[in-house]
């Protein structure tokens, strides 16, 4: 049960921002921007490095939905998914976007936990000052979305296959166009 009232049929973030719009719409804006606008990592590589973040803060809502949107953003690969969430060490994944999740991983358990040869090792495998900057960021932007579902104590269902759905529409339109109205839950879709 959540610690305030939120909004009935809506869950995680989403029931979150549809108590609060007014901070919803810079939200969004900032995951949009970070995960879906031109880039040289794929939306799929991002979305993995906010899924990676959130499982390793135990945030359910948020590396399920986030899982699901990098499998619907990279061929459907929900193994794959798994696999970076359980060992991105041993993932079929580049050698660059493992020493980002390096980078992501130590940003969220602190921003000072990156070091020069974090960075120095990112870069030998290619990784480029902007692909460094915005790890940082989507990892630091993910631990406070994070915080923000756990912290209210949103509702967080356990359905994959609604998770799936979503993650679908939010690959295909983007969170903006998706989350321009918060309505509730209608014929599984959230």
């Amino acid at each position: 049960m959540p610690h305030i009232e939120l909004p009935e049929g809506l869950f995680g973030i989403r029931a979150a921002m549809a108590y609060r719009p007014e901070t919803a719409k810079p939200l969004n804006e900032i995951v949009e921007v970070l995960l879906r606008g031109p880039h040289s990592l794929s939306p799929g590589e991002r979305e993995l490095i906010a899924t990676y973040v959130s499982h390793l803060n135990d945030c359910y809502y948020c590396q399920t939905i986030h899982g699901a949107i990098a499998a619907a953003s990279l061929n459907d690969d929900e193994e794959l998914v798994k696999r970076v969430k359980a060992d991105f060490q041993h993932a079929e994944i580049s050698d660059k976007l493992k020493a980002l999740l390096v980078i992501a991983a130590k940003v969220q358990k602190g921003g000072k936990h990156v070091t020069g040869d974090d960075v120095a090792a990112a870069r030998s495998v290619g990784a480029t000052d902007l692909e460094i900057h915005d790890t940082v960021l989507i990892a630091a932007a993910f631990c406070m979305y994070n915080r923000y579902v756990d912290g209210l104590a949103t509702v967080q269902p356990e359905d994959e296959a609604m998770y799936r759905e979503r993650g679908k529409r939010v690959a295909r339109e983007g969170y903006v166009a998706v989350s321009k109205t918060y309505l509730p839950v209608e014929a599984g879709v959230s």
